[in-house]
């Protein structure tokens, strides 16, 4: 695939290390040509550096790796009001929460996904690669490590095939949780996994575990419902 990132940061090298490797066509676009030159050198592999609004023309998935923040003003630079995003998957793995607490910073009832998508008018958003710290994906798969769950949400079919494609490409497992009219469960989710990691706990202490054989069983809900309901 020819993939295009915005944004410079660690998710940004960590994923476009990973699609690289897999052999996908990869290009950066940054606010600073100088940094997303920088990237694409340190990764090698026909990486890419290139304006914001190259990164998206012609692509068959965009990734927007900058922070909460900053998403407005880099969607802007690539042309996302003027449509250069019509038709195209676009990641978002933002978090718009408050550091160390892991608060949601976005209005009530509205998630980061879905305010994205009204900035991209006719973008494929799909919320995606926003609970695992970067350096997860700088890893190849395989080599006996366990496949991490990437939980997912969007509208389009097609996009979340594009995307799911791509998680598998850097070792996750796609999970497609629903559309962006749930995306914002997704978002209090890593606001939960921050606040605990950010207190020192493990957030995997605080989710129940389902043995394998279970999941086959059939519906757990009930395993999930407190005693005095």
């Amino acid at each position: 695939m020819r993939i295009g990132i915005l944004g410079t940061g660690t998710l940004a090298a960590a994923l476009g290390e990973g699609w690289a490797r897999a052999g996908h066509e990869v290009a950066i676009g940054g606010r600073s040509r100088t940094k997303a030159e920088k990237l694409a050198e340190r990764l090698g592999r026909g990486v890419l550096a290139v304006a914001p609004r190259e990164a998206v023309t012609g692509r068959d998935a965009v990734l927007l790796a900058v922070s909460w923040d900053g998403v407005e003003d880099m969607l802007e630079s690539a042309g996302a009001s003027d449509g250069a995003l019509e038709g195209m998957p676009l990641i978002d793995p933002t978090n718009a929460v408050t550091h160390g607490a892991g608060a949601l910073l976005t209005g009530h009832g509205e998630s980061m996904a879905e305010r994205i998508a009204g900035l991209a008018p006719g973008g494929r958003v799909v919320k995606a690669f926003h609970l695992f710290p970067a350096d997860r994906w700088t890893r190849p798969p395989g080599g006996g490590r366990p496949r991490v769950t990437v939980a997912m949400c969007g509208d389009d079919a097609t996009a979340l095939d594009v995307v799911g494609e791509l998680v598998r490409d850097v070792g996750g497992v796609p999970a497609v949780l629903g559309t962006l009219s749930r995306v914002r469960q997704l978002e209090e989710v890593a606001g939960f996994v921050i606040g605990l990691a950010f207190a020192g706990f493990d957030p995997a202490s605080a989710v129940p575990h389902l043995p394998s054989d279970d999941r086959r069983a059939g519906p757990q809900e009930q395993a999930y419902i407190p005693h005095s309901q």
